[in-house]
């Protein structure tokens, strides 16, 4: 038997909604877990967490995560990452006092700014974005979202700021709340067409401090919805910066699918080493379980 420190952590959790359930495991080191093992483990969280983040230390302020659901790993995984880099900064005082913290993921050396003490928050670095000009008709999008063609506002566009993702524009709110997809006939369309979520979104919103309101399915990870998500907005985040929809500014996103309890992810801007704009995602989290997890 091994025995792993874990902790059940909902990323952008506020007094008004539940966020989204991450499990985190801190590992002395990845030559602790075998690969199949952290499977398993996600596996056995099903229904509990959507994804359980590993992270083991690098060194003092680098830190190399891996994220998995129970269907497969996932290559990165912005509410887990959320999650985790919170509740460590915050609880670590070898490193509370940093403004940045640098994490190896699948895609790539990200950076994490420490905005707890100011924002009571995290802002993590997404990947650079892949523009897919891949053409999926409106047809079979509206199809396996069961609305209608004219439901859509805009010719969805597919970008991977961690995973690939299918942008969907929709026409109202209460349009965006009412989408109920099936979820096995959701992942068959994803799996055919190489998509690992969709984000669907309105400039309508419930709460005007908000710009707009967003949904994001991921049944590709076994589970049809993702109450918020770092990895999707991002992806959004870009498709505004290239349609000029936003001059990289700090707004904030209402997502999930109650009208009144929505979970808020912040986005901002910054320039990377290499001069490139690139988009953050921001928000804090809460711990609900803390304690051992014991691998049989």
């Amino acid at each position: 038997m091994k025995e792993f420190l874990f902790k059940k952590i909902d990323a952008f959790a506020t007094k008004y909604s539940d966020g989204n359930p991450a499990g985190y495991i801190l590992l002395d080191s990845f030559f602790d877990i075998e690969e199949k093992e952290m499977l398993k483990i996600a596996k056995e969280l099903k229904g509990y967490v959507n994804e359980v983040g590993y992270m083991a230390r690098i060194n003092v302020d680098t830190y190399k995560l891996r994220y998995f659901s129970s269907e497969r790993e996932v290559e990165f995984c912005g509410h887990a990452t959320i999650a985790i880099m919170y509740d460590h900064i915050k609880n670590n005082n070898n490193i509370d006092g940093l403004s940045e913290i640098k994490i190896i993921t699948n895609k790539g050396e990200l950076i994490v700014e420490n905005r707890i003490k100011e924002d009571n928050a995290v802002f993590i670095m997404s990947p650079s974005p892949k523009y897919n000009m891949t053409q999926i008709s409106i047809d079979l999008i509206a199809k396996a979202l069961k609305i209608r063609n004219s439901d859509i506002s805009a010719e969805p566009e597919i970008i991977n700021a961690g995973l690939e993702t299918l942008i969907v524009s929709i026409g109202s709110l209460d349009t965006l709340l009412n989408i109920e997809p099936n979820l096995e006939e959701l992942k068959e369309f994803c799996v055919g067409n190489g998509i690992d979520i969709i984000e669907v979104f309105c400039s309508e919103v419930n709460n005007e401090d908000n710009l707009y309101r967003t949904r994001v399915f991921a049944p590709t990870f076994g589970y049809l919805e993702d109450p918020a998500t770092g990895s999707g907005n991002s992806a959004f985040g870009y498709y505004l910066l290239k349609d000029n929809k936003w001059e990289g500014n700090l707004i904030s996103i209402e997502q999930n699918g109650d009208r009144d309890r929505y979970n808020v992810i912040k986005l901002k801007t910054a320039i990377d080493i290499k001069g490139i704009k690139r988009v953050l995602f921001g928000g804090g989290a809460v711990v609900r379980i803390e304690g051992k997890y014991n691998l049989l």
